[in-house]
């Protein structure tokens, strides 16, 4: 894993950008605001994707497989933190003095000057990011964004505006969230994840601490999530908005209805509004009362604030269906957190009606597999029918001994509710084995377990020609 230097100057200028892992969620965004700024961009991936083809249609030159020589004559070097040390491309840049920027930084580069809309916290950021940036195009503003998902109805990651707001999703994983020039930060929530990158959950309420204080117009914060609760008093800021269902949110939340798409009313300054989203999950209630209160600082009329947040449409693989087979539906999530597993479960069982939730696990990085296996265990055992738990992706961390997907379906109480299996195909094979017309088959993970999907669908498509006899 590549840990940004948080003290590096941004520089004057980039010159010729080359990143590596371009086709990452957050990296193809940067790199096409990059574009759209007269930047010349090449790129490297391991594997072709719609992302890659898109970028070489907007002029970048793209390299399929990581080679020093792709380099070429590049002034700047563009880096994920998810890239191996021994990346032949950063090697190289090292070797040769070209400056790296981990993409963190390339974002920290292209917000200075604009008024920046920071939204943080462990769950909830590219939906709440989507739907400000959504609502702000509704409204007749010109915002730029650049979120970690692709949004529902803009069919893109990021944008290029010209109004001088800038909207992202700022990610304190690895502390990076520290870099921007922050107008107004947007708390969702706080948990005790990433704890391998701040060592202790004190270190993590300190930086979101630092990041609410740093901001230099507003902090719209969590009436109700425990962990914002808890870092509330630290805050000096003088001017913070909350939201929720608790007493005296200023952004208010009640009447939640889960049934189908979520719907609900918002309390503000005396008035109320009733909001009806097109997409399931009561967090999503919680989260648009923070966008909501985002874009009436920001100068949307409330009017208009609520009906922008009513034509968003989620984001790509959040509760994404990739099709239906035989009256089985297969869905993507990128939950990788037990709280995030909860609220995509819940989501579906409010759509789901009489059929089962078929959850296929995939469990991300060592440590937090290790450290939450109960945690995820207790929830997928509560909120799915069904769990096929699949092996541990490694992501950024070398694998650690006796740390398999079995971690978590051991740990289940009732063992006939869990099968762990490491191959794909099998798993496809056994998921499609006992589904049946009305189950939601969702894979759950932030790696890549959504390239089970097309394997599920061609698992269902041969179960259902074997049991028609077509």
């Amino acid at each position: 894993m590549i840990k940004p230097d948080l003290a590096l100057p941004l520089p004057e200028t980039i010159g010729k950008a080359h990143f590596v892992g371009i086709g990452g969620s957050g990296m193809n965004g940067i790199a096409r605001l990059f574009l759209a700024a007269g930047i010349p961009v090449t790129g490297s991936d391991r594997a072709e994707s719609e992302y890659t083809r898109t970028l070489t249609e907007l002029g970048a030159g793209i390299h399929i497989g990581h080679d020093a020589a792709n380099v070429g004559d590049a002034d700047t070097l563009v880096v994920t933190g998810a890239l191996w040390q021994d990346n032949p491309e950063y090697q190289y840049a090292l070797a040769h003095g070209i400056p790296v920027l981990h993409r963190s930084q390339a974002l920290a580069w292209l917000t200075r000057g604009s008024r920046l809309v920071a939204v943080a916290g462990a769950h909830g950021k590219s939906g709440t990011t989507g739907m400000i940036s959504t609502a702000l195009l509704e409204a007749g503003a010109d915002p730029s964004f650049v979120n970690g998902a692709v949004i529902e109805g803009l069919e893109t990651s990021a944008r290029h505006g010209d109004s001088g707001v800038f909207v992202i999703e700022a990610d304190e994983s690895d502390g990076s969230f520290l870099l921007y020039d922050t107008a107004v930060a947007l708390i969702l929530n706080i948990d005790d994840d990433h704890l391998d990158h701040y060592g202790s959950y004190a270190a993590v309420e300190d930086a979101f601490v630092t990041f609410a204080d740093r901001a230099h117009e507003l902090v719209v914060i969590s009436a109700d999530d425990a962990g914002a609760r808890a870092v509330r008093p630290r805050i000096s800021h003088q001017n913070v908005v909350t939201f929720g269902e608790s007493e005296g949110a200023d952004v208010r939340v009640s009447s939640i209805t889960t049934e189908g798409p979520v719907a609900f009313t918002l309390g503000w300054h005396g008035a109320e509004y009733r909001v009806q989203l097109r997409v399931p999950g009561r967090h999503l209630a919680h989260n648009a009362a923070g966008a909501f209160a985002a874009l009436t600082y920001l100068g949307v009329p409330p009017g208009q604030a609520v009906a922008g947040l009513e034509t968003y449409g989620g984001v790509h693989r959040r509760f994404e269906l990739h099709g239906t087979i035989g009256g089985v539906s297969v869905y993507d999530d990128y939950a990788h957190h037990p709280a995030e597993v909860k609220a995509v479960l819940e989501a579906a069982r409010s759509v789901v009606g009489d059929g089962r939730l078929i959850a296929v696990h995939q469990p991300h990085t060592y440590s937090r597999t290790q450290r939450l296996a109960q945690e995820f265990a207790d929830t997928l055992e509560q909120y799915a029918d069904e769990t096929v738990v699949l092996d541990v992706f490694g992501a950024r961390e070398d694998p650690v001994p006796g740390v398999t997907g079995a971690l978590v379906s051991e740990r289940f109480h009732d063992p006939s509710k869990v099968e762990f299996i490491a191959d794909w195909q099998q798993a496809a094979d056994f998921t499609a084995g006992f589904a049946r017309a009305g189950d939601f088959v969702i894979t759950l993970g932030c790696g890549n377990v959504n390239l089970i999907v097309p394997q599920l669908l061609d698992s269902l498509e041969r179960a259902r020609s074997q049991a028609t006899g077509s």
